[in-house]
């Protein structure tokens, strides 16, 4: 059965203010169209306001000095990080332990923490060390020499290569893959000689990889992602990258080898990034956008090639007058023509 709390429980949970009947019991979480009297609800964007008059919420989450049309509230600076909470208080339960499993196959030189599950179908391989608290899915496959911290999860079909190294309470979702190897080929006349990559991928703490994606093992040394970064889905990686802490970098986006990307970067969908660049720290980076150069800190860009944000917007509201310009262009063009053939009739004249 669900937990229940009243407005007040979760307001003092939250740091919030209470506006209206503090006693109101809530028992789920819900959108503002769907949640019902029993449920909360939250209100991040002030262009959805007037839903707050026409939900059924028991409660509304939302930020101090909005119009409540009578609902009860809870008042707080960041709605929806509040709402997300509330999610892992409503929703979340730990991971019952379950121990190694009948039908995985663990290599009896692993080291596996206390309180760690893992799954039938699952492999672990030699001198592999999983820390306490961990799950591995079923089909998960840990190479030889792997490092796993403690409270990570392993989900299915995901693969950690040899010898890589992942934080605490990383979570690698289903068909990821740690420490592919590189693209690396060296010209042999017309064919092309394999280049053997030999690094190493380093996961540090908190770091979230998402379904498919791939981050490849370094040449030599390491391909390394921050603290607190998190991948989406079908996200590449390249060969030598460093990619700073606290980074989200959306689905679909390619980064090439040895690129180096700042901290609290964002990367939006498709976005690709050149190899060998430099990316500064808090930078945001428009969806679809080609990055050939490095970028500097603290800015918004778009575009490819990008281009500082406001310029990107300003010449992309000119694409579709393109075909309006061209007309005016070639109707200029062929009256500087008329004009300058009466000038040269009349200069021969005179």
């Amino acid at each position: 059965m669900a937990q229940t709390y009243t407005v007040t429980e979760l307001a003092e949970l939250l740091g919030g203010v209470v506006q209206g009947d503090g006693t109101v019991a809530i028992s789920g979480l819900g959108s503002l169209e769907t949640a019902g009297p029993t449920e909360l609800t939250f209100l991040a964007n002030p262009r959805y306001a007037s839903k707050v008059g026409e939900t059924a919420a028991g409660a509304v989450l939302m930020t101090a000095g909005g119009e409540r049309h009578g609902r009860c509230a809870i008042e707080v600076a960041n709605p929806y990080l509040c709402f997300a909470k509330l999610l892992t208080l409503f929703y979340t339960r730990p991971h019952e332990t379950l121990g190694v499993l009948p039908l995985a196959v663990v290599d009896g030189s692993a080291t596996i923490g206390e309180g760690t599950t893992i799954y039938p179908g699952a492999f672990v391989g030699r001198n592999t060390v999983i820390g306490a608290r961990s799950v591995i899915y079923p089909g998960a496959v840990i190479y030889e020499n792997v490092v796993i911290g403690e409270d990570c999860t392993i989900h299915a079909t995901a693969v950690i290569r040899e010898r890589c190294q992942i934080g605490n309470r990383c979570i690698i979702q289903p068909g990821a893959v740690i420490g592919s190897d590189g693209f690396g080929y060296a010209p042999d006349g017309a064919t092309y000689y394999r280049i053997p990559q030999i690094g190493i991928v380093i996961l540090d703490d908190d770091v979230e990889i998402g379904a498919n994606s791939c981050i490849d093992r370094a040449a030599i040394e390491t391909t390394r992602i921050g603290r607190g970064t998190k991948l989406d889905n079908l996200v590449q990686i390249a060969h030598n990258c460093k990619i700073g802490e606290d980074c989200m970098i959306v689905s679909q986006v390619g980064i090439s080898g040895s690129a180096k990307i700042g901290n609290h970067v964002t990367l939006a969908g498709q976005v690709g990034v050149a190899g060998h660049l430099t990316i500064g720290d808090n930078v945001l980076v428009g969806a679809q956008s080609g990055v050939p150069s490095s970028l500097p800190a603290n800015a918004a860009y778009s575009g490819t090639p990008t281009m500082p944000h406001k310029e990107w917007l300003k010449s992309a509201l000119m694409v579709p007058r393109l075909p309006e310009l061209k007309k005016t262009v070639s109707s200029l063009e062929k009256r500087i023509a008329e004009l300058e053939s009466r000038l040269n009739q009349t200069a021969q004249e005179s």
